[in-house]
């Protein structure tokens, strides 16, 4: 049966072989995800970073335990992690003991998954991006779109919003903990690695990060610049979870309500959770907390300013879009310049400074 319709006739055989592919790349999207999920679950990253960075499938599959009769389908998964670049991928030389056998490698995405005592990687990051209390909600999305009542597509699939259910579900929360937690981490070697810590903590004596967890950054701030004492503000059950260690002051509260008194506030991964108006009171009882400006007292703010840090990399621009898209689950989303700056003028501060240096995020200094 011929297909005669208008829009049709104006696209070449290959136009319409092309679009097949793309559509179906897009369509199949969700299995690229539950693949790098699966990889992560087996431990397949750690296993090729342990064999000495290269692994053929017999060693993977001895290193992973698998059972052998699943090392066809193995090689199936392989082979769409390699095709996404999670892996790379070359071949021995036929006259070796493998007999030309492939050998799996990690990428400079893969090598982020593999932890060491010191740092666990980001696999507990994308364990959270993947979870399902997140994922299963977006296939209500149209319904979402059609829906009259002002609620997020989580508390229309859940009954709830994601902070009631993370504080009686206790798997939840530790999934949201650990994800906010290594990823603070990795935030504060790239900060250190650039050598940026000197220009955004000068003359900060002290700082509390609000809604900072288990004290990853505060930590991290706290090792790298001793002059600055360092405090915590989170929920209860947050801060329950927290190490007494001693570096860093743990505060359990709430910071639409209440944020101790510091020379600079530090907010990351923070604004994105909330609507502009949240926004606007949590920055308002920041600018309570700190002194003026010619007393050295800012907010720092950690989160992406769509737009900036992509303009030559198409990468960057989709994960930005695509993170955007993410946070829309739980009502939240990255902004771009000037929905930053309305906010900051809404909640009374004078003026900011946007320093472009995390890849897909930015460090915000915004002024009283």
């Amino acid at each position: 049966m011929a297909l005669t319709g208008d829009i049709y006739k104006l696209m070449s055989t290959e136009d319409m072989l092309q679009g097949h592919a793309e559509l179906c790349i897009h369509a199949y999207g969700f299995v690229k995800s539950m693949a790098l999920k699966c990889a992560m679950e087996l431990g397949i990253p750690g296993a090729i970073h342990s064999n000495g960075g290269g692994a053929t499938l017999g060693e993977l599959a001895t290193r992973i335990a698998l059972p052998p009769f699943r090392l066809p389908r193995l090689r199936r998964l392989m082979r769409v992690l390699t095709v996404s670049s999670v892996f790379s991928i070359h071949y021995q030389q036929p006259d070796s003991a493998d007999g030309g056998a492939a050998v799996y490698g990690l990428t400079r995405a893969s090598r982020l998954l593999v932890g060491d005592e010191t740092f666990p990687g980001l696999s507990h990051l994308v364990s959270l991006m993947l979870d399902p209390n997140l994922a299963a909600p977006f296939s209500g999305m149209s319904s979402w779109f059609m829906d009259e009542r002002p609620r997020s597509i989580f508390e229309m699939h859940h009954g709830e919003d994601i902070w009631g259910v993370a504080a009686r579900d206790v798997a939840l929360s530790r999934s949201v903990g650990d994800g906010m937690d290594c990823d603070s981490r990795f935030v504060m070697e790239v900060l250190l690695r650039k050598g940026l810590g000197r220009e955004v903590f000068s003359g900060v004596g002290s700082l509390v990060d609000v809604g900072g967890g288990t004290g990853a950054v505060a930590r991290g701030i706290a090792a790298a610049f001793p002059n600055v004492e360092c405090s915590v503000l989170d929920l209860p059950h947050v801060i329950a979870e927290a190490p007494a260690d001693g570096d860093v002051r743990f505060v359990a509260g709430d910071m639409f309500e209440y944020i101790p008194p510091a020379d600079a506030v530090l907010l990351k991964s923070v604004m994105h959770d909330w609507r502009d108006d949240e926004c606007v009171k949590i920055l308002q009882k920041c600018k309570e907390a700190i002194p003026s400006k010619d007393a050295g007292g800012k907010v720092i703010i950690i989160n992406m300013v769509v737009g900036l840090g992509t303009s030559q990399d198409n990468n960057r621009k989709e994960a930005q879009a695509l993170y955007d898209l993410f946070l829309m689950v739980i009502e939240g989303g990255e902004r771009e310049e000037d929905e930053w700056e309305k906010i900051f003028l809404e909640a009374g501060f004078s003026g900011y400074k946007i320093i472009p240096v995390l890849g897909i995020r930015s460090i915000i200094e915004v002024y009283p």
